[in-house]
């Protein structure tokens, strides 16, 4: 484990020289939320009633609050285009002749990329909480909040063991920067970046359900706000772990066989 370690310590410098831009991007991506809380104001304005699909203004504007500190937490930057530009320029043979697992060395990799980019964020997006705290909602209870940090990490670990899959297609593609977007757009549509999933039609939130990509966000965002719970939040919690399982499993497996077609050629 002290290899590891020295990964996280590494990858800590390393990031620490982003700060600035992440500074930036953290604070200039409030724009777009700022402009989405408007939208959903004027829409609850222009209602005879009080609630749109069960939410009320405070809920749904707490809703994309909380979609930003989670996306802070887990979302993937720039790991999977990474991972493709080492298999791509050959430097993953470093790691084939070393004690060292790549998986387990791209997510200490992840995690300090996330631990220094929330520690940046934190200022920024604690401000704009503040400055909306009249519609933001907390917790339930402390288990609903256990629970939502329990799903979040679960978040964390699906997301990046997806996009790092997706990663290795470098194995077999030599540019995946258009299976990178797909996925990237998928993720925003049908995992609940860009609205709340149960403002679709049952039908469709019932087939979404059973896919990863709401467990990727809607379902950490549904627990805080109280929208899942009881057998239906043990039942997601259990589905997210069954993804996280398979994800870890299918990364493993394409690997395997990415390595076997793997060539590296010059020293």
């Amino acid at each position: 484990m002290n290899k590891y370690a020295y990964v996280i310590g590494i990858g800590l410098q390393n990031t620490l020289v982003y700060r600035v831009n992440f500074l930036f991007r953290a604070c200039f991506g409030l724009i777009p939320l700022m402009a989405t809380i408007f939208l959903w104001r004027a829409i609850f304005e222009g209602k005879t009633g009080d609630t749109v699909a069960a939410y009320s203004l405070a809920e749904m504007i707490s809703y994309y609050l909380v979609v930003t500190i989670v996306d802070a937490l887990t979302a993937v930057t720039d790991d999977d285009w990474q991972i493709a530009a080492d298999i791509r320029d050959g430097q993953i043979s470093q790691f084939l002749l070393k004690p060292i697992d790549y998986l387990r060395y791209r997510f200490c990799l992840f995690l300090s990329g996330r631990f220094i980019y929330t520690s940046i964020a934190f200022v920024p997006v604690t401000l704009f909480i503040l400055f909306q705290a009249e519609y933001f909602v907390l917790p339930a209870d402390a288990a609903t909040l256990g629970l939502f940090l329990i799903s979040v990490a679960l978040t964390a670990l699906l997301q990046f063991l997806i996009s790092y899959t997706m990663a290795l297609l470098a194995f077999w593609i030599l540019e995946i920067s258009t299976f990178i977007f797909i996925l990237f757009a998928l993720e925003h549509l049908a995992g609940g970046h860009l609205f709340p999933l149960d403002l679709l039609p049952p039908a469709f939130g019932q087939v979404l359900a059973f896919t990863p990509f709401p467990y990727q966000m809607y379902f950490p965002v549904s627990i805080y706000l109280g929208k899942t719970a009881g057998p239906e939040l043990w039942q997601g919690l259990i589905i997210q772990l069954f993804w996280v399982t398979a994800a870890y499993l299918l990364a493993r497996w394409v690997w395997r066989r990415g390595i076997r077609r793997y060539a590296a050629v010059g020293g």
